[in-house]
């Protein structure tokens, strides 16, 4: 017994749990957490656009996605903690995204894969989301139109080595976690975004804008509910 209790008095282990804290245990098993954490990404399948045939190439035999622990795409949001964007984000597909998003467990980390998914591209209009981050938080983007697979490859690599050094755990822990972002204290004004990043003040609910239009489609100030000019006919 007396060797036992001096085993114990030179772990720190002889005040219980609370010895634990001086321990040089503690900061391998954390390290290890990070470690396989890093190498078992689940991405969630989210291809929007011609990115996603980049994003499928990447998990053929030839470019080998399984290397780094990651083959399985989730179709489960549940079951995925990696959100690859690939594509250009419509006003419509905003709040689906942002559903997706909040049905991930933390810890969860988002990739702009695309010019069209990190900026809008060319498609700088009001049907599309200038940039993804407006609706959900970015940890990563890959650059390019569409980048190929060496590409994202990179950033998936960029993204382990950040989770590895835990940045972005510490990030997120700033600001109350991922499923929680308040746009507003990010700099998204609150006037022309609603609750999901989508445009409020020149788009209807299916990106028609209202100030020019009908339901239909047709010009309110030139004509009536039957294409007749108003200004040159009675009410008749």
């Amino acid at each position: 017994m007396a060797g036992i209790d001096d085993l114990k008095s030179r772990l720190g282990i002889d005040d219980g749990l609370a010895g634990l804290g001086h321990n040089v245990f503690t900061a391998p098993v954390e390290e290890l957490v990070k470690w396989a954490r890093r190498r078992s990404l689940m991405p969630a399948t989210f291809g929007l656009a011609c990115c996603a045939i980049e994003m499928m190439a990447t998990g053929t035999a030839h470019y080998d996605l399984a290397r780094f622990g990651m083959e399985t795409f989730r179709a489960s949001p549940r079951q995925a903690d990696l959100m690859i964007v690939a594509g250009r984000v419509s006003q419509k597909m905003a709040p689906v995204l942002r559903q997706i998003y909040d049905q991930m467990m933390e810890p969860k980390w988002v990739l702009s894969m695309g010019v069209c998914a990190s900026s809008g591209g060319m498609f700088n209009n009001y049907a599309i989301v200038q940039g993804v981050d407006q609706v959900v938080p970015v940890d990563m983007y890959a650059p390019g139109c569409p980048p190929g697979p060496e590409t994202l490859l990179h950033a998936i690599l960029a993204l382990h080595e950040k989770i590895r050094t835990g940045e972005l755990t510490q990030r997120r822990a700033e600001r109350g976690g991922g499923a929680a972002v308040d746009l507003a204290a990010h700099g998204v004004p609150q006037s022309s975004t609603a609750a999901h990043g989508v445009p409020q003040s020149s788009t209807a609910a299916h990106g028609v804008p209202q100030s020019s239009t009908t339901a239909h489609g047709v010009p309110q100030s030139s004509t009536t509910a039957h294409g007749v000019p108003r200004s040159g006919t009675a009410a008749r």
